[in-house]
């Protein structure tokens, strides 16, 4: 049996865990927090969307971004301090927007075969984490961006989301609680919600219970490849693998490097706020659908009778995880103009880094060494494709296993070029 190492216990590390599990490996998932799903998995905006798959590779984006670089509260924050890490990422970022009409059309394929994986998991681990089939509603505010979306919506049918253009009225008869003024929308009713957080815990705990070892508390220091074995170096010592998955999202590029690969990720923070509604009030006066604002790059999700998660924003701004009062606020503004009645006086406010490739696509395959695999990168999509990766990659590694000389990932391999 191969005894197979995954670094990272977020979303995308342990449904590696359950898919390597499911073939018969013998899996131990180290992390440095001693819990499941403590980062970027921990509080993010809920949607399992397709419907959200266009990649940022825009040169509207890098105007934007430009326009609000000094604006505290703007949708998208680089912050003008220098790095050579910054410059060299965006300089790929923009290399890839010729890219980006073929790059949405694969996401977009991906988000919907990665519904019945996430699925199929939660089934049969028996996980429940406030899921809701409720479908995501994006709206709009002016014609310009109604007309953008209209594009995007002819890219995702390429890839095989079905996503119906609304009027205005048809917008609010779907979403009544809805306030403010709407120009239309788009339905895409295949889409769900989620609580990220439970359904990683939820999943990491079935697995642990199935066998494979969950070392929490364990900050890898280094992985090593010698003759032939993995050697994952943390603070307790040191233990040997037959191979390794590096999924430690932002970490994942020190990782990367150690091992003589270039896996360019760049943390990009994204912030939420989770608004606890214990008042009947609040909780009829909340949306029951899941929404995008396109204007003010806001979703939302409806996590059971008693939360709602508002989540948005885009910061460039390094490693850095401190939570922002300017950058928080927005998100309960937004909350108070769109759905005044919902009290937004408990409002739990949390900001996550988001381990994002230049090309918006995420990094899955094998490194320079046969031992070496990775599942990581995922952007803002990682709760949307994590399943279908974890899947990818675990038959990569199956197939290593059984023959050292011939890799193959079915034509999933999304390395940053």
């Amino acid at each position: 049996m191969s005894h197979i190492a995954v670094i990272g216990a977020g979303i995308t590390g342990v449904t590696t865990a359950f898919q390597l599990h499911k073939r018969g490996m013998d899996v131990t998932v180290f992390d440095r927090h001693r819990y499941p799903a403590m980062e970027t998995s921990f509080a993010n905006g809920g949607q399992l969307s397709a419907s959200n798959a266009e990649v940022w590779n825009t040169w509207t984006t890098v105007f934007k971004g430009i326009k609000w670089m000094l604006q505290s509260d703007a949708p998208l924050l680089v912050n003008p301090k220098p790095s050579w890490h910054k410059f060299s990422w965006m300089a790929e970022f923009l290399m890839n927007i010729p890219k980006y009409r073929k790059n949405t059309i694969e996401t977009a394929r991906m988000a919907v075969m990665a519904r019945k994986v996430l699925l199929d998991m939660a089934e049969h681990a028996d996980v429940d984490f406030d899921f809701s089939p409720a479908g995501i509603m994006h709206f709009y505010k002016n014609e310009k961006d109604l007309a953008h979306g209209r594009k995007v919506t002819d890219l995702l049918a390429q890839g095989g989301v079905e996503r119906r253009e609304l009027t205005a009225n048809e917008v609010r008869e779907i979403e009544p609680t809805l306030k403010g003024d709407i120009t239309g929308g788009f339905w895409t009713e295949a889409d769900a919600t989620g609580d990220i957080h439970k359904y990683t815990v939820g999943l990491a705990t079935w697995l642990e219970k199935q066998g494979v070892t969950f070392a929490f508390g364990e900050d890898v220091s280094d992985v090593l490849v010698e003759q032939n074995k993995a050697k994952v170096m943390r603070n307790s010592g040191s233990q040997i693998f037959d191979a390794v998955v590096v999924s430690a999202g932002v970490a994942s590029r020190d990782i990367a490097k150690s091992l003589g690969d270039r896996v360019n990720i760049y943390p990009v923070k994204g912030y939420s706020i989770t608004v606890n509604m214990p008042d009947q009030i609040s909780q009829d006066a909340a949306p029951n659908v899941s929404l995008l604002d396109d204007n003010s790059k806001v979703v939302t999700a409806r996590l059971g009778p008693d939360r709602l998660r508002i989540a948005g924003t885009a910061e460039f701004n390094g490693a850095n995880r401190d939570i922002r009062a300017d950058r928080i606020a927005p998100l309960a503004r937004w909350c108070e103009t769109h759905f005044p009645a919902v009290s937004t006086e408990n409002a739990v406010p949390w900001a996550g880094l988001r381990p994002m490739m230049p090309n918006m696509m995420p990094h899955v395959g094998r490194g320079k060494n046969e031992r070496v695999f990775y599942n990581t990168g995922h952007g803002h999509l990682g709760w949307t494709l994590s399943s279908l990766t974890a899947d990818i990659i675990a038959e990569c590694v199956q197939g290593a296993m059984k023959d050292k000389t011939s890799v193959s990932t079915g034509g999933f391999h999304f390395k940053s070029v």
